[in-house]
């Protein structure tokens, strides 16, 4: 790929493609840009680590642009042959679709300090493509201990007789729906286990099949205890990351996903815990893979500095939530936060979002499958849609040879 020689040119460019940059005018430094979909702690926990970055490397200046809506932002500037230098993507698929569109560079970094399936999803054919910065454990239950008593059980199974109500919001703009597609998707993975789990992402089961249909029931069973039908519709339009709020008000008690998620501040966290699942469960889980689009040296030496240990250790010691998959780094500044890290590191099978990892036609009919759902649509008639779509859009060249799964050595 090209990279244009004129800042100020593709500054114009990236912009005009409405992209928040934190700074474009000239400073004589060489200068590295990175689209980021991060904002408010989290983001501020990632400039921390860029400043430091600066303070190490005088002579470059790196700059940040912020989007919410980052894979097709980033997508118009490779048409534009405006991309950034770097990119923090936020999921499997988008890894996947930019290895397979032939646009990234390789990068000079040891994927063997990081723990499976994170070092294995950085490599594609061989090479490494890209660097787990952040990392996530999806398949989190999270309760106030003076609320909620006795503690909710640990599986799926047995948390159908309890009778808190779950907090639940669906919307998302483009992507409403997820986080019920990232909930049905952990409690397949949980009851049937990796290999029913792999086997349905990659197209080889069904979605009518029974494991699959009884993972969307044991759902919608979980999540309309205590409600109305019109309540329930209603999580359709509230979203995902204020329905938390609702352990405050005491409207619902229990919560599912990552920290980062959960819209509540740090100090607010500290007043919820977690439920650990068996340690024989496999965990879903997620992580940001920041990539390189150019050939420049200075960038280079950024996302080699982003790889460290040192970096990845300052990171998670800011606010913000951060685990990192890095193996070297087992220190964390919250109690609540070091314990979750180390579910990453228990020895439980991990597997990334099974949405993230479908092709992105399917992922995208599976989200609006979870808004028909919650909105009293037959479940036999939207999983026999979902295989319709499978088999007309599905293409042959979704990642389904991704390692979505992988067993991290016990630490």
């Amino acid at each position: 790929m090209r990279r244009l020689t004129a800042p100020l040119v593709r500054c114009a460019l990236v912009v005009g493609l409405l992209l928040t940059a934190v700074g474009c005018g000239a400073s004589g430094k060489d200068r590295v840009t990175i689209m980021v979909p991060w904002t408010k702690t989290e983001f501020a926990a990632f400039y921390t680590v860029i400043q430091a970055f600066e303070d190490d490397h005088p002579t470059i200046e790196v700059d940040p642009r912020v989007t919410r809506d980052l894979t097709p932002q980033l997508d118009a500037a490779v048409a534009a042959d405006a991309a950034p230098d770097l990119a923090v993507l936020p999921n499997v698929g988008a890894l996947t679709k930019f290895h397979h569109d032939d646009v990234l560079e390789t990068i000079e970094v040891d994927t063997e300090s990081f723990l499976r399936p994170f070092g294995d999803l950085a490599m594609q054919d061989g090479d490494v493509y890209a660097v787990p910065v952040k990392a996530d454990v999806k398949s989190l239950i999270w309760y106030d201990p003076k609320v909620v008593v006795p503690p909710p059980p640990k599986t799926w199974s047995a948390l159908r007789s309890r009778p808190e109500p779950w907090c639940l919001g669906l919307a998302s703009g483009p992507t409403s729906g997820w986080p019920g597609a990232d909930w049905i998707a952990d409690i397949l993975l949980a009851e049937e286990g990796v290999g029913a789990y792999e086997a349905w992402v990659s197209g080889k089961t069904k979605w009518a099949s029974k494991p699959v249909s009884d993972a969307w029931s044991m759902w919608h069973g979980l999540v309309e205890k205590n409600r109305s039908r019109s309540g329930l519709t209603q999580a359709s339009t509230l979203a995902f990351d204020a329905a938390a709020a609702g352990m405050k008000d005491d409207s619902c008690s229990l919560s599912r996903g990552t920290l980062s998620a959960m819209g509540l501040e740090p100090q607010e966290v500290k007043k919820y815990t977690t439920v650990e699942p068996p340690l024989d469960q496999p965990l879903e889980v997620s992580a940001d893979f920041v990539v390189k689009f150019t050939g420049s040296e200075s960038a280079a030496e950024l996302i080699k500095y982003l790889a460290s240990a040192e970096a990845q250790q300052a990171w998670v010691d800011e606010p913000g939530f951060a685990l990192s998959a890095h193996k070297d780094v087992t220190r964390y500044r919250d109690s609540t936060q070091g314990k979750v890290a180390r579910m990453l590191r228990s020895g439980r099978p991990l597997c990334f979002s099974a949405a993230d990892a479908m092709d992105p036609d399917v992922s995208a009919a599976f989200y609006q499958a979870v808004l028909e759902y919650v909105n009293g649509e037959d479940l036999t008639e939207l999983l026999r849609s979902l295989d319709r779509v499978q088999r007309t859009l599905g293409k042959d060249d979704s990642p389904a040879s991704t390692p979505l799964c992988g067993t991290p050595n016990r630490s």
